[in-house]
C-alpha cells in the first residue's frame, strides 16, 4: 500500500454492526491499556459506547470509541490504527467526526488518556489536565492478565 494512498480508499462507519469486531479485539487485546481483554467484555464495552471505525473494503484498519452518557461526560478511548495506515490522516479523520457527532455535543467534560499522542488530541481542543486534584481512580491495569 502507498503512503499516498487517496483517503477515497477508506470508509468512515459509526454503526459497530459494520465493522469487524475481531480485528478490532485483535488489536485491542494486544495494546498496553487491554492487554488480554476478554472477548465477551470487549464486545460489551463496544456496544455500550459510541463508535467510530475506518475500513479500506472489508478490513479494518482504524478504530476509536468514546465512552459517554451523550449529556454530559464523554471518554475518549481505544484509538488505534493499524502500524501500515498510519500518517495518512485517518486518526484525525476518526476525531473530526467523533467531534462533530450530535450525540456527543455539549458535553460537560471530554476526556482521555494518552501516552504519546498529545500532539494530536491538542488540535481537536483537548488540553493537559492542570490541576489533577479532583481526579481520582482505582485503576487495574493486570485485570485481564
Amino acid at each position: 500500500m502507498s503512503d499516498n494512498q487517496p483517503q477515497s480508499a477508506f470508509t468512515l462507519v459509526t454503526h459497530i454492526e459494520h465493522m469487524d469486531f475481531d480485528a478490532i479485539h485483535a488489536f485491542i487485546g494486544q495494546t498496553y491499556w487491554a492487554k488480554g481483554i476478554p472477548v465477551e467484555t470487549m464486545r460489551t464495552a463496544l456496544e455500550n459506547s459510541v463508535c467510530v471505525g475506518v475500513l479500506q473494503g472489508d478490513k479494518q484498519v482504524a478504530f476509536a470509541r468514546v465512552i459517554t452518557d451523550k449529556a454530559t461526560f464523554g471518554y475518549l478511548s481505544d484509538v488505534f490504527v493499524l502500524p501500515e495506515y498510519r500518517g495518512q490522516g485517518l486518526s484525525k479523520r476518526m476525531l473530526e467526526t467523533i467531534m462533530t457527532m450530535p450525540e456527543l455535543q455539549g458535553l460537560r467534560r471530554f476526556m482521555l488518556a494518552t501516552k504519546d499522542a498529545h500532539s494530536l488530541y491538542r488540535q481537536f481542543g483537548f488540553e493537559s489536565v492542570s490541576d489533577a486534584t479532583p481526579l481520582m481512580q482505582i485503576h487495574r491495569p493486570d485485570i485481564y492478565q
